[in-house]
């Protein structure tokens, strides 16, 4: 009996459709001062956004219009172009604020770390469906996560925070595969160790930690205590859309990675809220569609989505009020980001696909 057809995942597609235009409406009221003042262009920022949410929401229908299974077979290619592109990045790679990430294509420079995730969720979900019946064996879940150690440590090499993000999607990708919990201690440890490698590697790595304990007390602290004066003087309702005062260079890049800080300003504790009910309606239905996948396939593909999501907004918001120290990570659909923003829309047009076939 071949499997019936059914329209996209509606909760998914209103919820996404939200979140896009609230980040929109969020993300000009935020670098409205920057634009003005760095290119005498207000919408500076807000034009190269909408350029790039439209290519990824093409992208997104053209994908979810596609048999997912189809990318089985592409899985090891992208996955493999990853890592020829993290390893382009540490030879030929463009430094922007003292990180070096991105890669320059004429006049287009894009993060191929957000490749890299998307990635890893179709090499993984290839993988593990595959070797489904021996996921209960340490020794064949150990060999699935060293698969992906290659690019967890190229992209870890200069961006510390995808790199965990790949290695959580990682281990929730296995998690689901796998009858038995036990062994996901050992994992834990590893990934403590992996943490405590890096964190070595690097002195700069080692002065965030202290800069999270005690921000008064340093320079680069600034930013970190004008995100929490910002987040202090919304209260319950706001300023008001626009009426930031931490966003007239008090937080700087106001627009990436600290524009939740901005959104408690503005509009206060109720909006703050409702940008996380967003994302909990976001990974509740990725769950729904995980859960009600033809295949384990299909099931993997939902959870990775889930995965990375749950976990790049936790880690953002955490930051952003100095729960933990500072990773430079953005929160999805709202900071500025072309890359960013292609990327998980594409991520969004695979959940759709798998969302269109039901048992």
């Amino acid at each position: 009996m071949q499997p019936k057809k059914k329209k996209y995942d509606i909760t998914l597609l209103a919820a996404l459709l939200f979140l896009v235009v609230f980040g929109l409406i969020i993300l000009y009221s935020t670098s409205a001062y920057n634009g003005e003042v760095k290119f005498n262009d207000a919408f500076y920022y807000l034009k190269k956004q909408l350029f790039a949410t439209c290519l990824g929401a093409a992208g997104m229908f053209f994908v979810a219009e596609m048999d997912y299974r189809v990318w089985k077979h592409a899985a090891f290619l992208g996955y493999f172009t990853a890592i020829l592109l993290a390893v382009a990045v540490l030879f030929v790679g463009e430094e922007y604020n003292g990180s070096k990430r991105w890669l320059s294509l004429g006049p287009f420079s894009f993060q191929p770390s957000e490749f890299a995730k998307v990635a890893v969720i179709l090499f993984l979900a290839c993988i593990v469906s595959e070797r489904a019946k021996e996921m209960g064996k340490f020794r064949s879940l150990f060999r699935v996560m060293v698969l992906i150690l290659p690019i967890v440590g190229l992209v870890g090499s200069n961006n510390l925070s995808t790199a965990i993000i790949i290695l959580g999607i990682g281990v929730v990708v296995v998690f689901v595969a796998s009858p038995k919990y036990g062994q996901f201690i050992f994992m834990g440890a590893l990934g403590g160790g992996f943490m405590t490698i890096f964190l070595a590697l690097e002195s700069y790595r080692l002065e965030r930690l202290e800069i999270w304990r005690n921000p008064e007390k340093f320079e680069k602290g600034y930013q970190t205590l004008q995100g929490l004066y910002a987040i202090g003087s919304g209260g319950l309702f706001g300023r008001g859309l626009g009426e930031s005062v931490q966003k007239l260079g008090f937080v700087p890049e106001a627009q990436n990675d600290m524009i939740f800080s901005i959104i408690c300003e503005e509009l206060g504790l109720f909006g703050a809220g409702f940008v996380l009910i967003l994302f909990l309606i976001l990974i509740w239905r990725f769950f729904v569609i995980a859960t009600h996948a033809q295949d384990l396939f299909g099931a993997l593909i939902a959870s990775g989505a889930m995965a990375h999501m749950m976990i790049q907004v936790i880690l953002n918001i955490a930051v952003v009020t100095n729960t933990i120290p500072n990773t430079g990570i953005t929160l999805p659909f709202i900071s500025y980001g072309g890359t960013s923003v292609v990327f998980l829309l594409l991520e969004m047009g695979l959940v759709l696909s798998v969302s269109r076939v039901v048992q």
